[in-house]
C-alpha cells in the first residue's frame, strides 16, 4: 500500500494503546489484522450501511435497527443473546462496522459481553471517523436522555476508509462537519486548506491527545463535549419527530456550539467578536446555528440538567479568555434567556 495514501494516529494509553488508520481501500487491511489475531468474529452493523467486510475467518453479521433506535438496552440484550448462540467467546472479536450509533453500541456490547471482549471499529461515516469511533466512550440511550448508560472500553484498532464517505447522505456529512467544527475551538491549528485525509487525521490527533491525558473524562477530556450539552438535548427531542424534521448529532452539536458561545458572551466571558467567530466557523461548514422551530425550550432545560457533566446543577463547557473550560452552577435564568434569544 502506498504510504502516502495512509495516515496512522496512535492513541497512547499504555497497555490499552491502539492505532487509528486513515486512508482508502483499507478493508483488506482489516481482514489481515483480524485473521492474524482471531479465529471467530461477530460483525455488528446496520442494514442501511452499503459496505461489508469479506473476512477469511469464521464470522457472522448481526444487524441492528436504524438510527439512534439501535442504542437501547433492549438491543444490547438481543445482540448479546445472538452472540452467545453464535458461540462468541472472550478470546474472539466484535467488529463495529458503521457510524457513531454502531460504534457506540458495538463498543458497549463488547465492554459487557463476557465482562469485556476485544473489539475494533470500522468507521463508515465522517462523524464516526473524527469522533465516535475513537476514545473508548461507549453508551446507549434512555428515554430520559442520550448516552446515560455507558462504559469506557478502548478498541484494539480503528480503521477509517475514506471511500465509504462517497456514499454518505448529505445530512450525515453535515453531522460529521458539526464535530469537525468543534475542533476549531479545541486547537489553534485550522483545518482549512488540508486534504480530506489530513483533516480527518488532524481531528483524530486532537482527540487522541485529550484521551491520552484523561482517558475517563475526569477533567480536560470533558472539553471534547463542547456544544454537546444543548446538542444532546435537541437531539433527544428530535427522536420522536417526523423523519423530515429530525436533526443529526452533528447538526445538533452545531446549534449547541453557538448556544454555548452566546451563553459565554451573556456571562461576560467572551466579547462579541469571539461570538461572531462561532457563527462564522459553523457557516463555513454549511451548518445552521439556530434552534429548530419545533423544540420545546422548557423541556430542553430538563434534558440539560441530566447531562453527564452535571453534578446536580446546570453545567456547560464554555469559551473564555483562556479557552474552553467546564463551568458549573450556571444560573437557570441566564440559560433560559439565551435559549429564547436563539
Amino acid at each position: 500500500m502506498n504510504q502516502q495514501e495512509v495516515s496512522t494516529v496512535d492513541v497512547s494509553l499504555g497497555e490499552r494503546s491502539y492505532s487509528v488508520v486513515v486512508g482508502r481501500n483499507l478493508f483488506l487491511e482489516v481482514d489481515r489484522y483480524i485473521s492474524s489475531r482471531y479465529e471467530k468474529v461477530a460483525v455488528i452493523t446496520q442494514a442501511e450501511i452499503p459496505w461489508s467486510l469479506r473476512l477469511s475467518v469464521d464470522s457472522e453479521v448481526f444487524t441492528v435497527p436504524k438510527d439512534e433506535r439501535a442504542k437501547s438496552l433492549r438491543v444490547v440484550d438481543e445482540i448479546s443473546s445472538k452472540l452467545a448462540l453464535f458461540g462468541l467467546k472472550r478470546n474472539h472479536l466484535i467488529v463495529a462496522l458503521g457510524g457513531g450509533v454502531v460504534t457506540d453500541l458495538g463498543g458497549f456490547v463488547a465492554s459487557t459481553y463476557y465482562r469485556g471482549t476485544d473489539y475494533i471499529n470500522v468507521a463508515t461515516t465522517l462523524l464516526g471517523m473524527v469522533d465516535a469511533a475513537v476514545g473508548g466512550k461507549t453508551a446507549v440511550n434512555l428515554k430520559q436522555g442520550k448516552n446515560l448508560v455507558g462504559s469506557f472500553w478502548q478498541p484494539k484498532a480503528v480503521f477509517c476508509d475514506l471511500n465509504t464517505l462517497e456514499t454518505l447522505p448529505e445530512n450525515q456529512r453535515r453531522s460529521g462537519y458539526g464535530e469537525m467544527a468543534k475542533y476549531s475551538f479545541l486547537s489553534p491549528n485550522t483545518l482549512e486548506g488540508l486534504t480530506l485525509l489530513d483533516q480527518v487525521a488532524r481531528c483524530i490527533e486532537i482527540k487522541a491527545e485529550y484521551v491520552a491525558n484523561d482517558e475517563r473524562e475526569g477533567g480536560r477530556r470533558a472539553l471534547l463535549n463542547y456544544g454537546h450539552t444543548l446538542g444532546h438535548a435537541v437531539e433527544a427531542q428530535g427522536f420522536e419527530r417526523a423523519s423530515d424534521e429530525q436533526i443529526t448529532h452533528g447538526e445538533a452539536v452545531a446549534v449547541g456550539i453557538y448556544f454555548a458561545g452566546k451563553l459565554a458572551f451573556k456571562m461576560g466571558r467572551i466579547d462579541e467578536l469571539r461570538l461572531d467567530e462561532h457563527r462564522k466557523v459553523l457557516h463555513s461548514y454549511g451548518l445552521d446555528h439556530r434552534l429548530p422551530v419545533w423544540v420545546d425550550r422548557d423541556s430542553l432545560l430538563e434534558y440539560m440538567k441530566r447531562d453527564k457533566k452535571s453534578m446536580g446543577t446546570l453545567t456547560f463547557v464554555l469559551d473564555g479568555r483562556d479557552g474552553l473550560e467546564v463551568v458549573r452552577d450556571v444560573e437557570e435564568s441566564t440559560v433560559k434567556e439565551v435559549l429564547y434569544e436563539l
